[in-house]
């Protein structure tokens, strides 16, 4: 059996991104167990962004469209940080986040919940669920208030 020859570093770079968008800093870690002393990460890595090819921007549109169904702005924001985008793209991608968090919020909840808390132990725990979620005390406050406010306007027809 013939051994395969060693990819170079650029190869393995454009593999990643043919899968995925990446932040330019996990790409960098991600090839960082590949290089050789003589390999140039950042080197790398800037001619990708200077391509077009790498850019912490999309990555973060991207991570912002695939998470929104299930995630609070918080959570995105910890998660893009985690990446290493900067601060600046990652305030971009909360004040989208925001604009419809309510909304988002309250489907979020619908799913995993059937009826709005009846006791102080069940609010509790879905306020805890949509807070592990990433979503903010007073948007939880208004979700289950609202929900609440509505079993009881029914419940009084």
């Amino acid at each position: 059996m013939r051994q395969q020859p060693e990819k170079s570093l650029r190869q393995r770079a454009l593999e990643y991104l043919s899968k995925r968008e990446y932040a330019a800093a996990e790409l960098a870690q991600k090839l960082k167990a590949y290089a050789s002393e003589t390999d140039d990460i950042a080197a790398l890595i800037a001619d990708f962004k200077t391509r077009g090819w790498l850019s912490d921007a999309r990555y973060a549109e991207q991570m912002v469209h695939a998470r929104q169904a299930k995630f609070g702005a918080a959570r995105v924001a910890n998660e893009l940080r985690e990446k290493g985008v900067d601060d600046v793209l990652v305030a971009e991608a909360v004040a989208v986040l925001q604009v419809n968090e309510v909304e988002r919020a309250s489907e979020v909840w619908r799913k995993k919940f059937k009826a709005s808390p009846t006791t102080r132990e069940d609010w509790a725990k879905q306020a805890r669920f949509l807070q592990s979620r990433g979503f903010t005390f007073d948007v939880i406050k208004k979700i289950l208030n609202r929900h609440a406010e509505d079993d009881s306007a029914e419940d009084h027809h």
